[in-house]
């Protein structure tokens, strides 16, 4: 779940992709007045992820027994179009918002994902759906702007959202498509280079290269799973098969079987920008734990969790709170305790990021209803005629911040 920036944003932007950040990245900047919105989680600039960093924060809080702080949560309601759509950042909401604001699939799937989470929110959530169906894609799936080209992490994250809200994604279509249909598009053929894999998006002449960001996602999207999701059941190491590529589930473990090989040799993922070394990256790896989880992989997400809780405190702590709160969601993939990672407590990290919260409880019903829901998922049968309970995807970090599946390596080189 590093944070994903969207190509697009990207572009229009000019900064790094969340997920690409260095082996410890250079401090993001701060906001251009130096004031930071009052509720805001983090002290960095949130142009271009003030609504990702907000609702990846308060989602962690949730899945640990963290009541937010109701200003936290006002800021991000009050980020909401009356479209129901969400941009990435708006500075003044008391303004209207109008055709020169981007708003992008990303932040908004990403707010209905947490707003679905702390409850009470129905009005918001459902507004926010609303529009995200009326932007889908003729392909079944979504790009990060309305009308762009769909992309498996805009994809996965709406998924994500649409069932979070209480929707089955594989009914939710367009021109007879569902997302699956898309996503089955973007996972590259099991012999071809990166067999297994997805692909952010097809290139210019319509190829598939693999993108361990987007694997992540669309392996969680394939599932039915979301940003907060317990492991799966305990399955034999993943391989390519190229016949299940047919089926939601095939397509998952084709995506772990990419991602397990990816990680294998020394437990982290790795991510370069033209013309720099190859470094570590932190997010994607944070990523590839809770999709492995998912999927059943507990095994080969050990290594890559361990390689976290070793290296990656100085990354969290230059990153801020969406980095923490993409550590906590691997922590709760793989049954490890957040408050106890590699020797640091990332809920009270988190939490030092923003407003003080309403109260901490020892675990919320949230928590407790996403695990059973899990169970019970685990107990159907792989026949796949969708997805499951909810989840994914990516959006942005300004320069330095990395959240896994989101955001991060759309466009950027990647490797194993």
């Amino acid at each position: 779940m590093n944070i994903r920036r969207s190509a697009a944003a990207l572009a229009a932007a000019t900064v790094v992709l969340g997920a690409a950040v260095p082996a410890v990245a250079a401090t993001p900047s701060p906001t251009p007045s130096g004031a930071i919105p009052d509720g805001l989680y983090g002290t960095t600039d949130p142009t271009y992820d003030g609504v990702w960093r907000q609702s990846l924060s308060l989602l962690a809080q949730r899945t640990t027994g963290v009541t937010p702080a109701d200003r936290a949560v006002a800021w991000l309601t009050g980020q909401q179009c009356a479209t129901g759509a969400f941009a990435a950042f708006r500075a003044d909401t008391a303004k209207a918002c109008d055709a020169k604001l981007m708003v992008d699939t990303n932040s908004t799937a990403a707010a209905v994902q947490a707003l679905a989470a702390l409850g009470g929110h129905q009005a918001e959530t459902g507004k926010a759906v609303t529009w995200l169906k009326s932007v889908q894609n003729a392909d079944g799936g979504w790009g990060y702007t309305p009308g762009g080209a769909s992309d498996a992490n805009s994809t996965s994250v709406v998924a994500g959202a649409l069932a979070a809200a209480g929707q089955q994604p594989a009914q939710v279509k367009k021109a007879g498509k569902s997302p699956y249909d898309a996503l089955v598009k973007l996972s590259v053929p099991c012999d071809k280079d990166g067999g297994g894999a997805f692909a952010y998006q097809p290139d210019k002449k319509g190829g598939l290269a693999a993108n361990a960001d987007a694997t992540a996602a669309g392996v969680l999207g394939a599932l039915g799973k979301g940003f907060v999701t317990k492991a799966g059941k305990t399955a034999a190491a993943p391989t390519c098969d190229s016949a299940a590529a047919a089926t939601p589930s095939g397509l998952a473990r084709n995506g772990a079987a990419y991602l397990a090989g990816a990680v294998a040799d020394n437990g982290y993922l790795k991510s370069a920008l033209p013309g720099a070394e190859d470094q570590p990256d932190y997010g994607n790896t944070a990523d590839a734990v809770v999709a492995l989880a998912a999927q059943g992989a507990t095994e080969q997400a050990a290594k890559p969790l361990a390689w976290l809780e070793q290296n990656s405190a100085a990354w969290a702590k230059q990153s801020g709170p969406a980095a923490y709160a993409q550590l906590i969601f691997a922590a709760h993939a793989t049954g490890a305790d957040p408050r106890h990672f590699g020797g640091a407590d990332l809920v009270a990290q988190l939490n030092a990021t923003g407003p003080t919260p309403r109260a901490t409880t020892k675990a919320t019903d949230q928590a407790a209803d996403a695990d059973a829901a899990d169970a019970d998922a685990d107990k159907k049968d792989d026949s796949d005629s969708g997805y499951g309970v909810w989840w994914i995807v990516g959006v942005f970090l300004v320069a330095g911040v990395g959240i896994g599946f989101l955001i991060s390596g759309r466009g950027r080189k990647q490797q194993p």
